[in-house]
């Protein structure tokens, strides 16, 4: 294990009160001193955002040995507070690997009550370039001659069919475990990152709001950093005092859980005559239209993985639109939505394929298959290099075990697990959240998320003694600021504003799209809640949708 620095506020104690020779040749001043220059963002900003502008910040290599290796570059954005500025939120919307500089403009202008006390800081982690342009960061080069080719379906358990999917994680994790940087793209090294930048804002306290993988980023700041750490909300988390790839494991499980309980009955409700009027039905149209895109050259790992990880508003239509298109063909009849949702369906059509809902070909939906020859470092070696991995034959067995119970994605995730055949060691500990930072954070989750499951969740904060804002039938991923829920928004921003950290609450979820009530599921949320289930209306739900579904995607990857 090597010697860790546990923060910036030494340093720089040492260099004010000592300005001897040892302290002039100390390896982290010229990270501290350096000065922020702000300007133009290289990204093109949302019509909605707020206005922001951008820095670099340079950081070593390895915080554990900063004069050794090259420098690094971490981009950052500010929405800078509108009125008396009480410190920096900053933001992360996931991943691992996630871009947040476009972030903040687009969250301060969704909470202006909380921007007018707070800059909006979004930050391009470690590994992952700079948004806005063409520097994609840490990429993993895959050669094509390791992965598979031809049509792929986990459910088919051949040796043959086994070994062609294992061929994708294998071939991944060693090539990003081939490049010199995937040893220091970690969350360790990138909460030493965000105390540095702490530091440069002039703040005493980093204030933080993060979404998916980002509560894992947070809780960890918090625990190397505790002194440091203000108001800290973690939406839609993991087990921050677990294992992160325990969420990953748990992917199947939620996946399932979302699909059969709200996603089936929400097709039957909406569309009886296309899908079928219950539940049942539309389980068996949705095998039936499976089959179908098979035999049209999209392959069935392709069509099921359009259904993992729904946890988007955009991604919940696109589904249908996907499905819909599919019973169409297969029964010999037009698809004709409600009205209410057809312009909804499009918009999903257009932005994924380019086309609108009825041009869509199964062509088009092959397409979505990933190209695993350049792949996101950033994600495997975080996520694979935090903690001790399992092993690729322990995977395997977990999908033997979740195929059956879980088949929309538990037949696949263990055998497409790059952390399965990681093999390079975790060089730092991360520790479990201590007293003196619990106290400020707050932690948010939706009751059928699937990506970051409800467990999940409620298992951190219950270990960690923070409270837990669960949100009663909420499906989606990403709640405040996000799913325009008026309760949850309510609750955050009086923490943030008020300084008033809510005790353990249930808020109601609000309706699904193209619905005007809320449809009770029975689920882990216990008890309910009983206030009026209703979505804001301040204009800015195309806003709202889009930032959700980039904080899911990222998710997904």
């Amino acid at each position: 294990m090597r010697t860790t620095r546990t923060g910036l506020a030494a340093v720089a104690v040492a260099l004010v009160a000592a300005a001897t020779p040892a302290a002039a040749a100390d390896p982290l001043t010229p990270y501290t001193t350096q000065q922020l220059t702000w300007g133009d963002c290289p990204f093109k900003p949302g019509a909605d955002d707020a206005p922001v502008q951008c820095a670099r910040v340079v950081v070593p290599r390895d915080w554990a040995d900063p004069a050794a290796g090259p420098d690094l570059q971490v981009s950052i954005s500010r929405a800078a507070a509108t009125g008396e500025r009480r410190g920096a939120l900053l933001l992360n919307p996931g991943g691992p690997g996630g871009q947040g500089t476009p972030l903040a403009g687009s969250l301060a202008a969704l909470e202006p009550s909380v921007h007018e006390l707070y800059d909006f800081v979004g930050m391009d982690p470690r590994g992952t370039g700079q948004a806005g342009t063409d520097n994609h960061g840490f990429q993993c080069q895959v050669p094509v001659g390791r992965l598979p080719r031809g049509s792929l379906d986990a459910r088919d358990r051949s040796a043959a069919s086994i070994a062609a999917h294992q061929q994708v994680p294998r071939a991944v994790a060693e090539a990003c475990q081939s490049d010199a940087l995937a040893p220091y793209v970690t969350t360790w090294q990138t909460a030493h990152d965000m105390d540095l930048i702490r530091g440069l804002l002039g703040d005493e306290k980093l204030n933080y709001l993060g979404y998916s993988y980002g509560t894992w980023l947070g809780a960890k700041y918090a625990s190397l950093f505790p002194a440091h750490t203000g108001k800290t909300v973690l939406d839609s988390s993991v087990d921050f005092e677990g294992r992160l790839q325990a969420d990953f494991e748990a992917f199947p499980v939620i996946d399932q859980r979302q699909f059969d309980d709200v996603y089936l009955p929400w097709l039957a409700r909406t569309f009886p005559e296309q899908l079928g009027g219950t539940v049942a039905e539309v389980k068996a149209k949705w095998e039936r239209v499976r089959a179908y895109y098979g035999t049209q050259g999209v392959s069935p790992d392709t069509y099921d993985s359009i259904f993992v990880g729904n946890g988007s508003t955009l991604r919940w239509l696109l589904g249908a639109v996907v499905f819909l298109g599919g019973a169409a063909a297969l029964d010999g009849t037009a698809t004709t939505p409600p009205p209410a949702l057809a312009g909804d369906l499009d918009a999903a059509a257009r932005t994924t394929f380019g086309v609108p809902a009825a041009e869509l070909t199964p062509a088009r939906i092959a397409a979505l298959a990933p190209d695993y020859q350049q792949v996101p470092g950033t994600r495997y070696s975080v996520a694979c290099g935090d903690q001790p991995t399992r092993s690729a034959a322990w995977y395997q067995r977990l999908s033997d075990r979740q195929g059956p119970q879980y088949p929309l994605f538990g037949w696949a995730y263990g055998l497409g697990e790059t952390c399965g055949f990681w093999s390079d060691a975790p060089q730092h500990e991360l520790p479990g959240v201590p007293a003196e930072a619990a106290s400020n954070i707050l932690v948010v989750q939706g009751e059928f998320d699937p990506q970051t499951g409800y467990e999940q969740a409620k298992s951190g904060a219950r270990a960690a003694g923070v409270p837990l804002v669960s949100v009663d039938d909420s499906p989606f991923h990403g709640q405040y600021a996000l799913a325009g829920n008026p309760c949850v928004d309510g609750l955050v921003n009086v923490f943030l504003t008020k300084n008033s950290r809510p005790g353990a609450t249930t808020c109601p979820g609000v309706p699904l799209p193209g619905e005007d009530k809320v449809y009770p599921v029975a689920g882990p949320v216990r008890g309910g809640a009983s206030s009026v289930h209703t979505r804001l209306s301040d204009g800015l739900a195309a806003l709202r949708t889009r930032v959700q579904d980039e904080v899911s995607a990222l998710n997904r990857r």
